[in-house]
């Protein structure tokens, strides 16, 4: 991906998946960065970045999106997305 916003180093959750860009009468496809961090010091929250390839995206400038989750609400997160894969492991 061109002009990253996200640092992308082998220690990066997820790289190069597929991603949807949605507004109001329009949506973009690209490949997207998806990673999962605490701060460096001091670790008080779990924080989950997205970023998806600008040179895809014609309605979007290049930016990333940080969602700031506390441990609770990670562990939220992460039973949601187990319930779901399960979902989609038993439609199999």
């Amino acid at each position: 991906m061109a002009d990253r916003v996200l640092s992308v180093t082998a220690y990066t959750t997820f790289d190069l998946l597929n991603a949807v860009a949605e507004g109001h009468g329009w949506t973009d496809e690209a490949m997207a960065v998806l990673n999962v961090k605490t701060p460096r010091n001091d670790p008080d929250e779990v924080l989950l970045q997205l970023e998806l390839d600008n040179t895809s995206l014609d309605n979007l400038p290049a930016h990333a999106e940080t969602v700031s989750l506390s441990p609770d609400e990670a562990r939220t997160l992460a039973g949601e997305l187990e319930r779901y894969a399960e979902k989609v492991e038993d439609a199999e």
